[in-house]
């Protein structure tokens, strides 16, 4: 698998995923990417784009996981980093952080969000007859936003309910405080 990089219509670069693979019917496809050294997965119907790290511009008063927003073609992306939201240590980014940019659905309707993540790693046809149930780990640890885990060449990969990890209904508003800060400056 490689990275791509193609120019779209407006002119600006877009990062693709090109693993040689054509689609096939033998499961769901899902874009994993590796954190402190973990594999995870998100379905790969969510993804908008991938992106290499840049800048965000900051919220003000907002949580430590939300980098900021920036501009994507006209739309206000929030930026999350994931590895806040599962609270492992905070790393430079690297030329090869990258921001995954996903269509999240939620109770009010869908939002573009980007998650920072340490790398890319590959896209995988799962079969959902090999995910196992996430483990129940009691009330002192919540699992809801794990779909389930599966091994994957002798390792295992996590794979992430997206909508449910980055529940909008939680999450402030960030495209109308963005604007407001705009309409300020």
């Amino acid at each position: 698998m490689q990275m791509v990089n193609t120019t779209t219509q407006d002119g600006s670069e877009k990062h693709a995923l090109d693993n040689g693979v054509a689609n096939s019917n033998d499961g769901d496809q899902f874009l994993t990417f590796i954190m402190a050294g973990e594999e995870y997965g998100v379905d790969i119907l969510c993804v908008q784009e991938i992106r290499g790290w840049e800048s965000a511009t900051p919220i003000p008063n907002a949580p430590p996981n939300i980098k900021g927003v920036i501009n994507l073609r006209g739309t206000i992306v929030p930026i999350v980093d994931l590895r806040q939201c599962f609270g492992l240590e905070a790393i430079e980014y690297t030329p090869v952080t990258v921001v995954i940019v996903l269509k999240v659905v939620g109770g009010s309707g869908s939002r573009i969000m980007g998650i920072v993540v340490d790398a890319v790693s590959d896209v995988y046809n799962l079969a959902m007859d090999d995910m196992k149930a996430a483990p129940d780990l009691g009330d002192s640890v919540s699992t809801d936003y794990i779909r389930g885990l599966v091994n994957v060449d002798d390792k295992m990969v996590i794979l992430l309910e997206i909508d449910k990890l980055l529940n909008m209904d939680e999450l402030p508003d960030l495209a109308e405080v963005s604007a407001k800060l705009a309409a300020t400056q």
